[in-house]
């Protein structure tokens, strides 16, 4: 795959987003800039002002919706407020009008809006399949079970990450790592490359462990 200089991701983050699913990709992509100053990583929100994502801690976004900033990859992470977001016409008008070359990418329920958009008709993706406690009380819903509510069309995988072309989804929170890793790959950094970074990130062992853990569309 030809490396794709000055790869941009831009990051969605809103009310109670979950932290490590945003944190984790935008870190690789941090430590990742340290081979390639090229690459880069910031959030969009959907105005240009402070963001409370999940347990209170605020982030303030590089850009809002009315920016439009360039990117290769748009990505949107989990937590209590994909819920809310499912519903953001706004969000959903921002997606749409994304050039048809932008990576439309999520971690954990941010695949969810993917879903009540319709854009995982008849394609594989994935969502956290570990329950917390209240999910597994029964007075919820396993996510990726909700996943298969939500889109019906969807067929539902249990990999990590799925990579079904534009649309790449990944599972649970921490999950986040292995999705910024695959966007070196599909960015088209070699395999050399992603190993050093995850070895740079102390991050070597797990990598190995999951990097085999990705679901390709026929």
């Amino acid at each position: 795959m030809p490396h794709h200089p000055g790869f941009r991701l831009g990051i969605y983050v809103f009310k109670d987003a979950e932290i490590i699913d945003y944190a984790a990709p935008h870190g690789v992509f941090s430590v990742a800039r340290r081979l390639d100053p090229e690459l880069e990583a910031f959030l969009i929100a959907d105005a240009a002002r402070p963001v409370q994502t999940q347990a209170g801690f605020t982030v303030l976004p590089n850009y809002s919706f009315a920016d439009r900033p360039a990117m290769d990859a748009f990505l949107i992470p989990g937590g209590f407020g994909t819920r809310q977001e499912m519903h953001n016409r706004r969000l959903h008008e921002f997606i749409r009008a994304l050039p048809a070359e932008t990576l439309l990418t999520s971690v954990c329920t941010g695949s969810w809006i993917y879903g009540a958009m319709g854009l995982l008709d008849g394609l594989p993706a994935t969502n956290r399949k570990e329950p917390d406690r209240l999910e597994a009380s029964g007075a919820g819903m396993v996510p990726i079970d909700r996943l298969a509510k939500i889109a019906p069309a969807c067929r539902i995988s249990r990999a990590r990450v799925v990579d079904a072309g534009r649309i790449v989804t990944a599972g649970g929170i921490a999950s986040g790592m292995e999705m910024g890793f695959h966007l070196l790959r599909r960015a088209g950094y070699g395999e050399d490359f992603i190993t050093e970074v995850a070895r740079v990130m102390e991050y070597a062992q797990a990598y190995e462990a999951y990097r085999g853990d990705i679901e390709y569309a026929a």
